[in-house]
């Protein structure tokens, strides 16, 4: 199979797609229920709970389910502590997937423009992708605290667009979540999804992207 498109730009996802980090996320909730004086949730329940952003993780560690909303208190508490140290430790074990180094490379080499849009904040995001050797892949790097809205909105999508000066139609999004779904549909990009990554237990083949990839180099074939 081959994409139906030439993309002028290509935005890429930070967690779950280019990156595995919920090793790091996982220490730190751990850390900070300890702190609280709460038993640890453990890497299977964080790898379930992470791909909404910190504040969504730490709720759902509070309350050790995906729905719902902690005590108010309890997560003002709560979050101060997990910034902390998430700030401390965000590049300790998060690691690059297989063959996403390699990918980027071709991706670069054939001359394809390239974003990075998360929805991590800021002051996470940069650290974690210089100290993983990739930042300097991309032109653009957009995270969860830059605009009014975040993904699944469409807004850092369109953002990014008018950056590059390249229509919404002619754009391609890679992601590995329904939130990046639903953004890319929103802003009329194109979107293909990684298999491997954070989509709370589900297979992302549900969401129907327009296409699904097992490594990030199967991106390059599909964009030959």
């Amino acid at each position: 199979m081959q994409f139906p498109f030439h993309p002028g730009m290509i935005l890429i996802d930070l967690d779950g797609t280019l990156v595995d980090s919920v090793p790091d996320l996982t220490a730190c909730v751990d850390a900070m229920m300890a702190r609280l004086g709460r038993p640890a949730r453990g890497e299977a329940a964080v790898r379930a709970w992470v791909g909404n952003g910190v504040e969504r993780l730490v709720a759902r560690a509070l309350i050790g389910a995906l729905e719902g909303t902690p005590d108010a208190g309890e997560f003002e508490r709560a979050l101060p502590i997990f910034l902390e140290l998430y700030a401390e430790q965000v590049a300790a074990r998060s690691r690059l997937y297989p063959g996403v180094r390699e990918g980027l490379d071709l991706l670069r080499a054939r001359g394809y423009r390239l974003g990075c849009v998360t929805n991590k904040a800021a002051r996470f995001t940069e650290p974690l992708l210089e100290a993983v050797g990739i930042r300097s892949a991309f032109e653009l790097v957009l995270s969860g605290d830059h605009l009014p809205e975040k993904k699944p909105s469409p807004l850092p999508l369109l953002h990014a667009a008018e950056h590059f000066g390249v229509a919404p139609s002619a754009a391609l999004m890679l992601g590995d979540s329904i939130s990046d779904v639903k953004a890319a549909r929103a802003a009329g990009f194109g979107i293909i999804c990684v298999s491997y990554g954070y989509n709370h237990g589900h297979d992302i083949r549900c969401a129907e992207p327009d296409a699904v990839i097992d490594a990030f180099p199967e991106l390059g074939e599909l964009l030959a």
